[in-house]
């Protein structure tokens, strides 16, 4: 599978760590290779200079021109979320497969009209949340399952970093802000521990002066009363921990963004257990392998963040900007 990137910043190098690791590890099957194949700027020296540092085959000084290239099979987009609705969109259109960096897009409307063009033309189309990916999610949920906590009734979960200097954060033309850029993680965690439907979303922000916000806080009340009391910031870092509360005892998550290890407490507070995570190359790796999985079996979705997750979310996220008051310009 030749796999290209369009718009080379911080992320998209993560992405290309993970997939040059999937090769020098052959951690694909044989069926599933990947190919390092094209990357895509605006600028041509920074797509070649991406290009020549992770040893992929092509450079291109613009996105059409490197979605023009018919070998081109999966393209990972990782531009500002302001942009990711246009960018996948023109992938689409030129019959190329999309990973999609999260959030998705900036409202649901653009995604549902996104998710609709990949079903019509057969295209794979997934959300690049790396947490719905790892092989923690299935840890967490054998643990719940085995009963260690009992049965679940409420969580918590936060991420936070000081990280309000940066500009596509606090820009609103680029859809800044912390729900979107790391808010994301505490309510995929919720959505993934409790399946059921959200009855009611409490929820308040700090909004800059420019309009986005800064910090927030989230809490979800569910239709069988379970709740989850959600937090997310970018003015300071904050312990990232995702806690299950269980009438037996409870689970912490170490670090909800990039599970480092999962400990198992009982009533008495006692830790009973403790569950270290795969060794991983940066934990983007498993994405990749998933849509190559999904496209061998010639899927539109990933198992792991189907589409219909993907609106939920979306939807969501509307809704909580809706009470804030908080619309971006390109809506």
């Amino acid at each position: 599978m030749k796999f290209a990137i369009l718009a080379p910043g911080n992320i998209a190098h993560s992405m290309a760590k993970a997939a040059a690791g999937i090769i020098n590890r052959k951690q694909a099957a044989d069926d599933l290779e990947i190919e390092l194949y094209a990357v895509a700027s605006r600028n041509y020296d920074r797509a070649q200079a991406f290009a020549k540092q992770w040893g992929f085959e092509k450079a291109y000084g613009s996105y059409e021109e490197m979605l023009e290239d018919e070998a081109v099979e999966l393209v990972y987009v990782a531009s500002p979320h302001s942009h990711h609705y246009q960018h996948a969109k023109m992938c689409l259109e030129h019959g190329k497969k999309v990973l999609l960096e999260k959030a998705f897009t900036v409202n649901a409307a653009q995604a549902e009209e996104l998710i609709d063009l990949a079903v019509k033309k057969k295209l794979l189309l997934t959300e690049a949340i790396w947490t719905r990916y790892m092989p923690s999610r299935k840890m967490i949920d054998d643990i719940i399952a085995g009963g260690a906590i009992g049965e679940p009734f409420s969580l918590t979960a936060n991420l936070g970093y000081a990280m309000a200097q940066k500009e596509r954060l606090i820009n609103p033309e680029l859809a800044g802000g912390a729900l979107l850029d790391v808010g994301v993680y505490p309510i995929n965690f919720a959505l993934m521990v409790f399946h059921g439907e959200v009855k009611e979303i409490n929820t308040t922000a700090v909004l800059s002066p420019k309009g986005v916000d800064l910090m927030n806080s989230v809490t979800l009340t569910f239709e069988d009363g379970k709740m989850a009391v959600l937090h997310s910031s970018m003015l300071s870092a904050t312990d990232r921990l995702g806690i299950v509360y269980g009438d037996k005892g409870y689970i912490e998550i170490q670090n909800i963004n990039n599970c480092e290890e999962i400990r198992v407490f009982d009533l008495g507070h006692q830790m009973i257990s403790c569950h270290k995570v795969p060794e991983q190359i940066n934990g983007y790796e498993y994405e990749v392998v998933s849509c190559m999985k999904a496209i061998n079996e010639g899927k539109v979705e990933c198992e792991e963040m189907p589409h219909n997750e993907t609106l939920r979310v979306m939807r969501m996220l509307d809704r909580i900007r809706g009470e804030w008051g908080m619309r971006y310009p390109c809506e």
